[in-house]
């Protein structure tokens, strides 16, 4: 992944720890400023995201420009697999930056004037006006689109307690949760991950047994923050982070909601199977050393 110390780009991975009982651990995000404070105005057309397709976290914040129809905030799309200089861009194509022209995502960082130090990641919210970072913590950006601009209310004042339950059990044990197992290096640490993903998808099925939604009557942040994990977990995390227990398409609740969300307008294009597959099978040392991606499976999201 890379990383910076006062604005240098250093090869090698701070991104993650593993503990000594062999647990994983993510780092936290630390450019977290906010529209609607300060100099960062609520003007769509100023701001610009930087995300990768693979990036489950990156997918977040395209979803919820999505479905808020913040078209105007443009995109940058790093290419499906990262290199020693981390997630990179192509001079020109779909996988190009058109804004800053930038060939690597530690560049973007290496053009805001604040000197960063810390681990290189997207989606970076970048403001356009000011050549600055906004944020690189992607929970803050959903947030920040939800309220800062006119469109369904991700967030609404009946359900937020509700809302912010589900999200920190949702991070910890899914979105988190399949990396955990994915990247644990002990048994004990592997089993652990792996069997609170099924116990928090099982409760997630049942709740949706009686409900449509996670939180209220419509779509939340909740829903939002829990989707990529469910678009990836068939075509990569039940294979390559060994999360197979069940599949999606096992859930009788859980699947057909995840493809009722596929179904809203603009989700489906910010989905790419063939890419999460790419990526997560990719050649690793400890999890693919060969980088074989397999044929399958197939599944029918329409």
């Amino acid at each position: 992944m890379g990383y910076m110390v006062d604005g240098v780009y250093h090869v090698g991975d701070d991104v993650t720890k593993t503990l000594p009982d062999g647990q994983w651990e993510r780092s936290r995000s630390t450019v977290r400023h906010w529209i609607g404070e300060g100099e960062f105005t609520a003007d769509a057309s100023r701001y610009h995201l930087f995300v990768a397709w693979n990036c489950p976290w990156a997918h977040r914040t395209l979803l919820t420009r999505a479905i808020m129809g913040l078209e105007d905030i443009t995109v940058s799309y790093a290419k499906p697999n990262r290199t020693d200089q981390g997630w990179v861009y192509d001079q020109d194509g779909e996988f190009s930056d058109p804004l800053l022209g930038v060939r690597a995502v530690h560049e973007v960082y290496s053009a805001d004037p604040m000197r960063y130090t810390g681990r290189l990641t997207v989606p970076v919210l970048w403001d356009k006006h000011t050549n600055r970072m906004v944020s690189n913590e992607s929970a803050d950006i959903v947030r920040m689109l939800g309220q800062s601009f006119d469109g369904p209310d991700l967030y609404p004042r009946a359900h937020q307690t509700e809302i912010d339950d589900w999200n920190a059990l949702i991070y910890d044990t899914v979105n988190n949760g399949v990396y955990r197992a994915g990247f644990a290096s002990t048994q004990e640490a592997y089993q652990k991950a792996a069997y609170q993903v099924f116990e928090t998808l099982d409760k997630i099925d049942a709740h949706l047994a009686k409900h449509d939604w996670l939180a209220g009557e419509a779509l939340t942040e909740a829903d939002i923050r829990l989707f990529p994990t469910l678009a990836r977990f068939d075509v990569a995390y039940h294979y390559a982070f060994r999360c197979n227990l069940k599949k999606l398409s096992d859930y009788p609740n859980l699947w057909p909601y995840a493809k009722r969300i596929y179904r809203l307008p603009g989700v489906a294009d910010t989905v790419r199977f063939e890419i999460y597959k790419r990526g997560y099978f990719s050649a690793s040392e400890k999890r693919n050393p060969l980088g074989i991606i397999p044929i399958g499976p197939t599944v029918n999201w329409d």
